[in-house]
Protein backbone atom coordinates (compact mmCIF):
# COMPACT_ATOMS: atom_id res chain seq x y z
CA UNK A 1 0.00 0.00 0.00
CA UNK A 2 1.35 3.57 -0.99
CA UNK A 3 0.27 6.96 0.25
CA UNK A 4 0.77 10.10 -2.10
CA UNK A 5 2.68 12.80 -1.49
CA UNK A 6 1.64 16.68 -2.82
CA UNK A 7 3.17 19.73 -2.89
CA UNK A 8 1.72 22.72 -4.82
CA UNK A 9 3.14 25.97 -6.79
CA UNK A 10 0.26 28.54 -7.11
CA UNK A 11 1.75 31.28 -9.91
CA UNK A 12 -1.02 34.32 -8.69
CA UNK A 13 -0.90 37.39 -11.29
CA UNK A 14 -1.23 40.27 -9.31
CA UNK A 15 -3.52 42.77 -10.78
CA UNK A 16 -1.96 45.83 -10.44
CA UNK A 17 -2.03 48.24 -13.49
CA UNK A 18 1.26 47.86 -14.88
CA UNK A 19 4.30 45.50 -14.74
CA UNK A 20 6.45 44.32 -11.53
CA UNK A 21 9.23 46.64 -12.91
CA UNK A 22 7.91 49.15 -15.85
CA UNK A 23 5.38 51.58 -16.88
CA UNK A 24 3.86 49.32 -19.30
CA UNK A 25 -0.26 47.86 -18.81
CA UNK A 26 -1.31 44.61 -17.72
CA UNK A 27 -4.06 44.08 -19.88
CA UNK A 28 -4.88 41.16 -21.18
CA UNK A 29 -5.39 40.42 -25.02
CA UNK A 30 -3.96 43.27 -26.01
CA UNK A 31 -2.36 43.14 -29.57
CA UNK A 32 0.55 40.84 -29.19
CA UNK A 33 3.85 42.71 -28.20
CA UNK A 34 2.07 45.71 -27.92
CA UNK A 35 2.66 46.12 -23.72
CA UNK A 36 6.68 46.22 -24.15
CA UNK A 37 9.10 48.40 -23.33
CA UNK A 38 12.79 48.45 -23.09
CA UNK A 39 12.78 47.53 -19.81
CA UNK A 40 10.56 44.63 -20.18
CA UNK A 41 12.21 43.05 -23.38
CA UNK A 42 15.74 43.67 -21.55
CA UNK A 43 17.25 46.07 -23.73
CA UNK A 44 20.67 47.06 -22.82
CA UNK A 45 20.95 50.18 -20.21
CA UNK A 46 17.42 49.76 -19.03
CA UNK A 47 16.68 49.62 -15.66
CA UNK A 48 14.01 47.90 -13.23
CA UNK A 49 11.96 49.79 -10.53
CA UNK A 50 9.83 47.94 -8.06
CA UNK A 51 6.05 48.47 -8.20
CA UNK A 52 5.18 49.51 -4.94
CA UNK A 53 1.19 47.66 -5.44
CA UNK A 54 3.17 44.38 -5.63
CA UNK A 55 3.99 44.85 -2.13
CA UNK A 56 0.69 45.78 -0.69
CA UNK A 57 -0.91 43.21 -2.08
CA UNK A 58 1.94 40.72 -0.76
CA UNK A 59 1.16 42.21 2.89
CA UNK A 60 -2.71 41.61 2.22
CA UNK A 61 -2.37 38.02 1.34
CA UNK A 62 0.25 37.09 4.19
CA UNK A 63 -2.30 38.57 6.61
CA UNK A 64 -5.08 36.40 5.26
CA UNK A 65 -2.80 33.49 5.43
CA UNK A 66 -1.61 34.57 8.62
CA UNK A 67 2.33 34.17 7.55
CA UNK A 68 4.73 36.08 8.39
CA UNK A 69 5.36 39.05 6.87
CA UNK A 70 9.14 40.28 5.96
CA UNK A 71 10.08 43.84 6.54
CA UNK A 72 13.09 43.15 4.07
CA UNK A 73 13.23 41.06 1.10
CA UNK A 74 15.81 40.65 -1.23
CA UNK A 75 15.70 39.94 -5.40
CA UNK A 76 17.63 37.28 -6.92
CA UNK A 77 18.40 36.53 -10.42
CA UNK A 78 17.34 33.00 -11.73
CA UNK A 79 19.11 31.89 -15.21
CA UNK A 80 17.50 30.11 -17.96
CA UNK A 81 17.38 30.85 -21.34
CA UNK A 82 14.24 30.37 -22.62
CA UNK A 83 12.63 32.16 -25.92
CA UNK A 84 10.15 33.46 -23.54
CA UNK A 85 12.60 35.33 -21.10
CA UNK A 86 14.57 37.86 -23.43
CA UNK A 87 16.90 38.72 -20.53
CA UNK A 88 17.50 35.05 -20.12
CA UNK A 89 17.31 35.33 -16.32
CA UNK A 90 14.04 36.23 -14.12
CA UNK A 91 13.98 38.37 -10.89
CA UNK A 92 12.11 36.20 -8.07
CA UNK A 93 12.88 35.82 -4.47
CA UNK A 94 15.07 32.86 -3.52
CA UNK A 95 16.18 33.56 0.14
CA UNK A 96 14.41 36.02 1.57
CA UNK A 97 11.12 36.20 0.14
CA UNK A 98 8.25 38.97 1.45
CA UNK A 99 6.14 36.34 2.62
CA UNK A 100 7.15 33.32 4.55
CA UNK A 101 5.65 30.51 7.13
CA UNK A 102 1.90 30.65 6.85
CA UNK A 103 -1.12 27.90 6.71
CA UNK A 104 -4.26 27.22 5.17
CA UNK A 105 -7.21 25.65 6.53
CA UNK A 106 -9.31 22.86 4.04
CA UNK A 107 -12.78 21.83 4.90
CA UNK A 108 -13.96 18.42 3.95
CA UNK A 109 -17.43 17.67 3.30
CA UNK A 110 -17.63 15.34 6.35
CA UNK A 111 -16.88 18.75 8.67
CA UNK A 112 -13.49 17.76 9.05
CA UNK A 113 -10.49 19.79 8.65
CA UNK A 114 -6.81 20.01 8.14
CA UNK A 115 -4.43 22.29 7.84
CA UNK A 116 -1.90 22.78 5.41
CA UNK A 117 1.53 24.62 5.89
CA UNK A 118 2.70 27.57 3.26
CA UNK A 119 6.31 27.59 2.77
CA UNK A 120 6.59 31.27 1.38
CA UNK A 121 4.89 33.70 -1.71
CA UNK A 122 7.74 35.42 -3.25
CA UNK A 123 7.68 38.01 -5.97
CA UNK A 124 8.80 37.27 -9.40
CA UNK A 125 8.42 38.39 -12.89
CA UNK A 126 6.33 36.38 -15.37
CA UNK A 127 8.09 35.12 -18.56
CA UNK A 128 6.17 35.88 -22.08
CA UNK A 129 4.24 33.45 -24.00
CA UNK A 130 4.97 31.04 -26.54
CA UNK A 131 2.45 30.13 -29.54
CA UNK A 132 3.36 27.00 -31.82
CA UNK A 133 1.78 27.49 -35.03
CA UNK A 134 2.64 24.19 -37.14
CA UNK A 135 5.92 24.48 -37.82
CA UNK A 136 6.59 28.32 -36.61
CA UNK A 137 6.60 28.82 -33.29
CA UNK A 138 6.17 32.92 -32.23
CA UNK A 139 7.15 34.60 -29.04
CA UNK A 140 4.46 37.52 -27.40
CA UNK A 141 6.09 39.37 -25.16
CA UNK A 142 3.13 41.51 -23.21
CA UNK A 143 3.15 39.03 -20.06
CA UNK A 144 7.06 39.58 -19.34
CA UNK A 145 7.28 41.26 -16.43
CA UNK A 146 3.85 40.94 -15.04
CA UNK A 147 4.18 40.70 -11.21
CA UNK A 148 3.02 37.36 -9.91
CA UNK A 149 3.39 35.86 -6.20
CA UNK A 150 4.56 32.65 -6.33
CA UNK A 151 2.70 30.61 -3.59
CA UNK A 152 4.62 27.36 -2.19
CA UNK A 153 2.93 24.60 -0.10
CA UNK A 154 4.90 22.40 2.16
CA UNK A 155 4.38 18.74 0.97
CA UNK A 156 0.93 17.97 3.37
CA UNK A 157 -1.27 16.62 0.63
CA UNK A 158 -2.18 13.35 0.44
CA UNK A 159 -4.73 12.85 -2.03
CA UNK A 160 -5.97 15.13 -5.31
CA UNK A 161 -9.24 15.67 -3.42
CA UNK A 162 -7.37 17.76 -0.45
CA UNK A 163 -5.15 19.21 -3.63
CA UNK A 164 -8.30 20.54 -4.76
CA UNK A 165 -9.70 21.75 -1.96
CA UNK A 166 -6.40 23.91 -1.35
CA UNK A 167 -6.13 25.26 -4.78
CA UNK A 168 -9.83 26.21 -4.11
CA UNK A 169 -9.52 27.97 -1.02
CA UNK A 170 -6.34 29.40 -1.98
CA UNK A 171 -8.08 30.94 -5.06
CA UNK A 172 -11.54 31.89 -3.45
CA UNK A 173 -9.05 34.27 -0.58
CA UNK A 174 -7.10 36.08 -3.26
CA UNK A 175 -10.68 36.93 -4.82
CA UNK A 176 -11.53 37.84 -1.95
CA UNK A 177 -8.43 40.16 -1.44
CA UNK A 178 -8.82 41.67 -5.22
CA UNK A 179 -5.50 40.86 -5.67
CA UNK A 180 -5.65 39.25 -8.57
CA UNK A 181 -8.72 38.09 -11.34
CA UNK A 182 -7.62 34.63 -10.99
CA UNK A 183 -8.53 33.42 -14.09
CA UNK A 184 -7.32 29.61 -14.76
CA UNK A 185 -8.50 30.21 -18.59
CA UNK A 186 -6.04 33.69 -18.69
CA UNK A 187 -3.26 32.18 -16.99
CA UNK A 188 -3.61 34.39 -14.40
CA UNK A 189 -3.92 31.47 -11.65
CA UNK A 190 -2.25 28.07 -12.56
CA UNK A 191 -0.60 25.28 -10.39
CA UNK A 192 2.76 23.02 -10.59
CA UNK A 193 1.83 19.86 -8.85
CA UNK A 194 4.67 18.27 -7.29
CA UNK A 195 3.84 14.60 -6.73
CA UNK A 196 5.22 11.80 -4.77
CA UNK A 197 4.40 8.29 -3.60
CA UNK A 198 6.32 6.02 -0.85
CA UNK A 199 4.81 3.14 0.90
CA UNK A 200 2.28 3.75 3.78
CA UNK A 201 4.14 4.83 7.14
CA UNK A 202 7.27 5.54 5.66
CA UNK A 203 8.36 9.09 6.42
CA UNK A 204 10.61 9.50 3.93
CA UNK A 205 10.56 11.90 0.94
CA UNK A 206 10.96 10.19 -2.32
CA UNK A 207 11.74 11.28 -5.87
CA UNK A 208 9.44 13.84 -7.04
CA UNK A 209 7.86 14.62 -10.40
CA UNK A 210 6.95 18.24 -11.60
CA UNK A 211 3.70 18.26 -13.62
CA UNK A 212 4.13 21.86 -14.86
CA UNK A 213 1.32 25.10 -15.34
CA UNK A 214 -1.56 23.11 -15.22
CA UNK A 215 -4.63 25.77 -15.76
CA UNK A 216 -7.72 23.77 -14.30
CA UNK A 217 -8.90 21.91 -10.88
CA UNK A 218 -9.83 18.97 -13.37
CA UNK A 219 -6.94 18.56 -15.44
CA UNK A 220 -4.90 19.11 -11.99
CA UNK A 221 -7.23 16.01 -10.54
CA UNK A 222 -6.84 13.99 -13.62
CA UNK A 223 -2.47 14.79 -13.69
CA UNK A 224 -2.35 13.61 -10.05
CA UNK A 225 -4.40 10.27 -11.00
CA UNK A 226 -2.31 9.49 -13.92
CA UNK A 227 0.91 9.97 -11.84
CA UNK A 228 0.33 8.12 -9.23
CA UNK A 229 -0.57 5.53 -11.12
CA UNK A 230 2.58 5.78 -13.19
CA UNK A 231 4.52 5.86 -9.97
CA UNK A 232 3.04 2.91 -8.46
CA UNK A 233 2.77 0.67 -11.03
CA UNK A 234 6.94 1.73 -11.42
CA UNK A 235 7.78 0.61 -7.95
CA UNK A 236 5.19 -2.75 -8.12
CA UNK A 237 7.21 -4.05 -11.50
CA UNK A 238 10.85 -2.76 -9.67
CA UNK A 239 12.01 -0.21 -11.90
CA UNK A 240 10.79 2.64 -9.82
CA UNK A 241 14.53 3.97 -9.61
CA UNK A 242 15.45 3.91 -13.47
CA UNK A 243 11.50 5.29 -14.45
CA UNK A 244 10.58 7.32 -11.76
CA UNK A 245 13.05 10.40 -12.35
CA UNK A 246 13.38 14.16 -11.21
CA UNK A 247 11.77 15.73 -13.72
CA UNK A 248 9.52 18.49 -14.87
CA UNK A 249 6.44 16.79 -16.98
CA UNK A 250 3.28 17.39 -19.32
CA UNK A 251 -0.20 16.57 -18.78
CA UNK A 252 -2.11 15.83 -21.89
CA UNK A 253 -5.48 16.04 -21.32
CA UNK A 254 -6.50 14.60 -24.56
CA UNK A 255 -4.08 11.21 -24.43
CA UNK A 256 -4.72 11.69 -20.87
CA UNK A 257 -1.05 11.31 -19.78
CA UNK A 258 1.56 12.61 -18.16
CA UNK A 259 4.62 13.48 -20.91
CA UNK A 260 8.39 14.06 -20.07
CA UNK A 261 9.07 17.75 -20.61
CA UNK A 262 13.06 18.10 -18.92
CA UNK A 263 15.10 16.90 -16.38
CA UNK A 264 14.16 19.13 -13.30
CA UNK A 265 16.48 21.82 -12.67
CA UNK A 266 18.22 22.27 -9.08
CA UNK A 267 19.24 25.78 -7.27
CA UNK A 268 22.45 25.21 -8.84
CA UNK A 269 21.17 24.80 -12.34
CA UNK A 270 19.66 27.98 -12.25
CA UNK A 271 23.06 30.10 -11.01
CA UNK A 272 20.92 32.09 -8.42
CA UNK A 273 22.81 35.20 -7.80
CA UNK A 274 21.65 38.33 -5.70
CA UNK A 275 19.64 40.73 -7.96
CA UNK A 276 22.45 44.11 -8.48
CA UNK A 277 19.91 46.44 -10.15
CA UNK A 278 17.41 46.51 -7.30
CA UNK A 279 17.88 47.66 -3.78
CA UNK A 280 16.24 45.57 -1.05
CA UNK A 281 11.82 45.55 -0.76
CA UNK A 282 11.25 47.45 2.24
CA UNK A 283 7.85 47.54 4.46
CA UNK A 284 7.74 50.23 6.91
CA UNK A 285 5.03 50.33 9.69
CA UNK A 286 2.40 52.58 8.20
CA UNK A 287 2.05 50.05 4.96
CA UNK A 288 2.16 46.98 6.89
CA UNK A 289 -1.20 48.45 9.04
CA UNK A 290 -2.86 49.85 6.48
CA UNK A 291 -2.67 46.79 4.16
CA UNK A 292 -3.19 44.36 6.45
CA UNK A 293 -6.88 45.85 7.14
CA UNK A 294 -8.45 43.06 4.75
CA UNK A 295 -11.60 42.39 3.64
CA UNK A 296 -13.69 39.39 5.28
CA UNK A 297 -12.45 36.33 4.13
CA UNK A 298 -14.20 33.20 2.89
CA UNK A 299 -14.20 31.19 6.20
CA UNK A 300 -15.28 34.52 8.51
CA UNK A 301 -17.89 35.27 5.73
CA UNK A 302 -19.25 31.35 6.23
CA UNK A 303 -19.19 31.43 10.47
CA UNK A 304 -20.94 35.18 9.83
CA UNK A 305 -23.73 33.14 7.06
CA UNK A 306 -24.27 30.16 9.66
CA UNK A 307 -24.84 32.65 12.89
CA UNK A 308 -26.80 35.23 10.81
CA UNK A 309 -29.00 33.58 8.24
CA UNK A 310 -29.03 30.09 10.27
CA UNK A 311 -27.63 28.17 7.30
CA UNK A 312 -26.14 24.90 7.41
CA UNK A 313 -22.21 24.35 7.28
CA UNK A 314 -22.74 22.99 4.01
CA UNK A 315 -25.05 25.43 2.22
CA UNK A 316 -22.71 28.29 4.42
CA UNK A 317 -19.59 26.85 2.63
CA UNK A 318 -20.94 26.76 -0.25
CA UNK A 319 -22.32 30.40 -0.93
CA UNK A 320 -19.27 31.97 0.29
CA UNK A 321 -16.54 29.84 -1.87
CA UNK A 322 -17.10 32.34 -3.87
CA UNK A 323 -17.18 36.03 -3.81
CA UNK A 324 -19.31 36.97 -6.57
CA UNK A 325 -22.14 33.80 -4.78
CA UNK A 326 -22.31 35.42 -1.05
CA UNK A 327 -22.74 39.04 -3.09
CA UNK A 328 -25.58 37.33 -4.91
CA UNK A 329 -26.83 35.98 -1.93
CA UNK A 330 -27.20 39.03 0.57
CA UNK A 331 -28.53 41.11 -2.32
CA UNK A 332 -31.44 38.94 -2.76
CA UNK A 333 -31.85 38.12 1.12
CA UNK A 334 -32.27 42.81 0.77
CA UNK A 335 -35.31 41.97 -1.42
CA UNK A 336 -36.94 39.70 1.48
CA UNK A 337 -36.98 36.60 0.98
CA UNK A 338 -35.74 34.32 3.46
CA UNK A 339 -32.15 32.60 3.18
CA UNK A 340 -33.31 29.11 2.90
CA UNK A 341 -35.16 29.38 0.08
CA UNK A 342 -32.81 32.25 -1.46
CA UNK A 343 -30.09 29.17 -0.97
CA UNK A 344 -32.51 26.69 -2.85
CA UNK A 345 -33.09 29.09 -5.46
CA UNK A 346 -29.55 30.35 -5.96
CA UNK A 347 -27.88 27.41 -5.85
CA UNK A 348 -29.92 25.12 -7.53
CA UNK A 349 -32.55 26.80 -9.70
CA UNK A 350 -30.66 29.87 -10.79
CA UNK A 351 -26.88 27.62 -11.04
CA UNK A 352 -28.61 25.42 -13.48
CA UNK A 353 -30.09 26.97 -15.62
CA UNK A 354 -26.44 29.26 -15.93
CA UNK A 355 -25.00 27.75 -19.36
CA UNK A 356 -23.11 28.50 -22.20
CA UNK A 357 -20.31 30.48 -20.30
CA UNK A 358 -23.12 32.45 -18.19
CA UNK A 359 -21.62 33.09 -14.69
CA UNK A 360 -23.05 35.16 -11.89
CA UNK A 361 -21.81 37.94 -13.22
CA UNK A 362 -22.97 37.92 -16.49
CA UNK A 363 -26.33 36.11 -15.34
CA UNK A 364 -29.52 37.91 -17.26
CA UNK A 365 -31.60 37.70 -14.18
CA UNK A 366 -29.80 39.88 -11.46
CA UNK A 367 -29.58 39.51 -7.91
CA UNK A 368 -32.23 41.99 -6.89
CA UNK A 369 -34.51 39.79 -9.70
CA UNK A 370 -33.74 36.87 -7.98
CA UNK A 371 -34.63 38.32 -4.39
CA UNK A 372 -38.19 39.75 -5.89
CA UNK A 373 -38.87 35.77 -7.05
CA UNK A 374 -38.00 34.25 -3.82
CA UNK A 375 -39.94 36.94 -2.05
CA UNK A 376 -43.01 35.77 -3.99
CA UNK A 377 -41.98 32.41 -3.31
CA UNK A 378 -42.01 32.78 0.68
CA UNK A 379 -45.03 35.49 0.49
CA UNK A 380 -46.86 32.46 -1.32
CA UNK A 381 -48.11 34.72 -4.59
CA UNK A 382 -46.94 31.75 -6.74
CA UNK A 383 -46.49 28.20 -6.08
CA UNK A 384 -42.30 26.69 -6.45
CA UNK A 385 -43.29 25.17 -9.68
CA UNK A 386 -44.88 28.58 -11.60
CA UNK A 387 -41.57 29.96 -9.89
CA UNK A 388 -39.67 27.57 -12.10
CA UNK A 389 -41.72 29.24 -14.78
CA UNK A 390 -41.26 32.89 -13.97
CA UNK A 391 -37.69 32.20 -13.27
CA UNK A 392 -37.28 30.64 -17.19
CA UNK A 393 -38.94 33.48 -18.65
CA UNK A 394 -36.97 35.86 -16.60
CA UNK A 395 -34.00 34.45 -18.21
CA UNK A 396 -34.90 35.10 -21.96
CA UNK A 397 -36.93 38.27 -21.61
CA UNK A 398 -36.14 41.60 -18.89
CA UNK A 399 -39.55 42.14 -17.19
CA UNK A 400 -40.30 42.62 -13.74
CA UNK A 401 -41.34 39.41 -11.81
CA UNK A 402 -44.92 40.98 -11.04
CA UNK A 403 -45.16 41.70 -14.37
CA UNK A 404 -44.60 37.73 -15.76
CA UNK A 405 -46.76 36.71 -12.81
CA UNK A 406 -49.78 38.57 -14.27
CA UNK A 407 -48.46 37.73 -17.90
CA UNK A 408 -48.35 34.27 -17.70
CA UNK A 409 -51.73 34.14 -14.92
CA UNK A 410 -49.46 32.29 -12.34
CA UNK A 411 -50.85 34.05 -9.08
CA UNK A 412 -51.61 31.75 -6.97
CA UNK A 413 -54.95 30.98 -5.83
CA UNK A 414 -55.55 31.36 -1.84
CA UNK A 415 -58.76 32.05 -1.92
CA UNK A 416 -60.12 28.92 0.70
CA UNK A 417 -63.78 29.61 -0.76
CA UNK A 418 -62.63 28.65 -4.25
CA UNK A 419 -60.49 26.02 -3.06
CA UNK A 420 -63.02 24.28 -1.22
CA UNK A 421 -65.51 24.53 -4.37
CA UNK A 422 -63.01 23.13 -6.16
CA UNK A 423 -62.17 20.04 -4.13
CA UNK A 424 -65.96 19.82 -3.50
CA UNK A 425 -66.12 18.86 -7.19
CA UNK A 426 -63.28 17.21 -7.42
CA UNK A 427 -64.48 14.51 -4.40
CA UNK A 428 -68.02 14.49 -6.12
CA UNK A 429 -66.81 13.56 -9.26
CA UNK A 430 -64.43 10.66 -7.79
CA UNK A 431 -67.15 9.39 -5.22
CA UNK A 432 -65.77 5.58 -5.72
CA UNK A 433 -61.96 6.66 -4.89
CA UNK A 434 -63.42 8.88 -2.19
CA UNK A 435 -64.82 5.55 -0.53
CA UNK A 436 -61.93 3.62 -1.22
CA UNK A 437 -59.74 6.03 0.33
CA UNK A 438 -62.00 6.56 3.78
CA UNK A 439 -61.66 2.50 3.81
CA UNK A 440 -57.86 2.78 4.16
CA UNK A 441 -56.19 3.40 0.46
CA UNK A 442 -54.31 6.45 2.10
CA UNK A 443 -52.16 6.42 -1.01
CA UNK A 444 -55.41 8.13 -2.93
CA UNK A 445 -54.80 11.00 -1.44
CA UNK A 446 -52.02 12.24 -3.82
CA UNK A 447 -54.62 11.45 -6.73
CA UNK A 448 -56.90 14.10 -4.88
CA UNK A 449 -53.92 16.76 -4.25
CA UNK A 450 -53.13 16.14 -8.24
CA UNK A 451 -56.78 16.40 -10.06
CA UNK A 452 -57.39 19.58 -7.56
CA UNK A 453 -54.17 20.85 -9.15
CA UNK A 454 -54.99 20.04 -12.48
CA UNK A 455 -58.29 21.71 -12.29
CA UNK A 456 -56.59 24.91 -11.13
CA UNK A 457 -53.93 24.94 -13.41
CA UNK A 458 -51.24 24.61 -10.99
CA UNK A 459 -52.43 28.06 -9.02
CA UNK A 460 -54.11 26.71 -5.86
CA UNK A 461 -51.88 26.65 -3.46
CA UNK A 462 -51.10 23.28 -2.44
CA UNK A 463 -50.68 24.08 1.59
CA UNK A 464 -54.18 24.92 1.32
CA UNK A 465 -55.57 22.41 -0.76
CA UNK A 466 -53.98 19.62 1.31
CA UNK A 467 -55.58 21.27 4.71
CA UNK A 468 -58.78 21.14 2.97
CA UNK A 469 -59.22 18.04 1.00
CA UNK A 470 -58.27 16.34 4.49
CA UNK A 471 -61.01 17.62 6.03
CA UNK A 472 -63.71 16.93 3.08
CA UNK A 473 -62.26 13.04 3.09
CA UNK A 474 -62.65 12.80 6.21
Amino acid sequence: MFETVIGLEVHTQLNTDSKLFCSCATSFNAEQNSNTCPTCLALPGALPVLNKEVLHKSIMLGTAIDARINKTSYFDRKSYFYPDSPSAYQITQLYTPVVEHGTLQIDFKDGKHKIIRINRAHIEADAGKNIHDGSVSKVDLNRAGTPLLEIVSEPDMSSSEEAILYLKKLHSIVRYLDISDANMQEGSFRCDVNVSIRPKGDKKLYTRVEIKNINSFRFIEQAIALEVERQTIAWEDGVYDEEILQETRLFDQDKQETRSMRGKEGAADYRYFPEPDLRPAKIDDAMLEKFSKIPELPDKKRERFISEYKLNEYNAGVITSSLEMAHFFEEMIKEGGTPKTATTWLTGELQSRLKGGLTLITSPVSAKTMGELVNRIDDQTISGKAAKEVLDYLMENDLGVDTIIEKLGLKQVTDMGAIEKMCDEIIAANEDKAEQFRAGKDKLFGFFVGQVMKASKGSANPQAVNEVLKAKLA
